[in-house]
């Protein structure tokens, strides 16, 4: 079975789903997501396993009309916004007269709904958000050399693709911080002013330990805060995420990388760690 990770050399922003939720449901969820999962693991799956599973995490945009002009701006600080489609090596003639119908005006996301062989043809062909490192060579000089809502081809291993960059924007951070230098930060009566605190663990968990100005989204609840994130907090500030150890507030941290957050902090250890370093009040489990 192929993966999204055979044309991704690394897929961070991949959540593991052992939970209740799957890949489609959350990606499919109108208001509600992004393409995504939950974890205790997120992981990709696909009902055929002859398929190049493609999906990624990220509310599928907008349908953009595509142009044959316009210029995209250069740098390898970047993300971009990516769809495409995928036909088979010796559909070569297919491909090019898919071509020839999205520069008559038609739209690749359609196409790439009824005619791609990728499972993202249920999004319209979208990849979400890719920097540089996380595709295979090919697609990603292609991608990354392609002008702003151009359609462009090239070949990959998995087949022919038409591919369209839709945006792009600056490539968001991602870091864990270590538990005595949050606290440090935390002494700072503005500090809550300039950053969010998102807490992932389940309501239990939160009972028996907690700290003051974490806002509690238990993960296994993904699907009632997910489709709202980016109403309920600002992408443009510091955002700082915590769980038990550090695993699960990693993989929303990444997670939340795709969704635009700029600045997005892993709190290392977790509140384990925290009790264990900095506050030995708070007790452990």
């Amino acid at each position: 079975m192929l993966r999204i990770s055979h044309l991704r050399l690394s897929l961070t922003s991949t959540l593991n789903l052992s939970t209740c939720l799957t890949l489609q449901k959350l990606s499919t969820r109108s208001a509600a997501s992004p393409p995504c999962r939950l974890s205790h693991t997120f992981k990709p799956t696909s009902p055929n396993s002859n398929r190049v599973l493609l999906r990624v995490m990220g509310t599928p945009a907008p349908k953009c009309r595509a142009s044959f002009s316009s210029e995209s701006s250069s740098g390898d600080a970047r993300e971009i916004l990516v769809q495409h489609l995928l036909v088979k090596e010796d559909n070569l003639k297919l491909l090019l007269d898919l071509q020839q119908r999205i520069s008559r005006g038609e739209d690749l996301s359609d196409l790439a709904a009824e005619y791609s062989i990728c499972p993202s043809k249920e999004e319209g062909g979208m990849l979400g958000w890719v920097r540089k490192g996380q595709m295979v060579p090919e697609f990603e000089e292609t991608a990354f050399s392609a002008s702003l809502n151009k359609v462009v081809r090239c070949k990959t291993k998995f087949g022919w693709h038409l591919l369209q960059v839709l945006s792009e924007r600056e490539e968001s951070v991602l870091q864990n911080i270590q538990c005595k230098e949050l606290h440090v930060k935390m002494q700072d009566p503005s500090f809550l002013d300039k950053a969010q605190l998102i807490d992932v663990r389940e309501p239990e968990e939160v009972a028996q330990a907690s700290l003051s100005g974490f806002q509690v989204l238990p993960l296994r609840q993904f699907g009632s805060w997910g489709p709202d994130i980016t109403t309920k907090f600002d992408p443009q500030k510091d955002t700082y995420v915590m769980c038990h150890h550090g695993m699960r507030s990693l993989q929303v941290a990444q997670w939340l990388q795709t969704q635009g957050f700029k600045r997005v902090f892993n709190v290392a250890g977790g509140i384990h760690e925290y009790a264990r370093t900095v506050d030995q009040t708070i007790p452990t489990y």
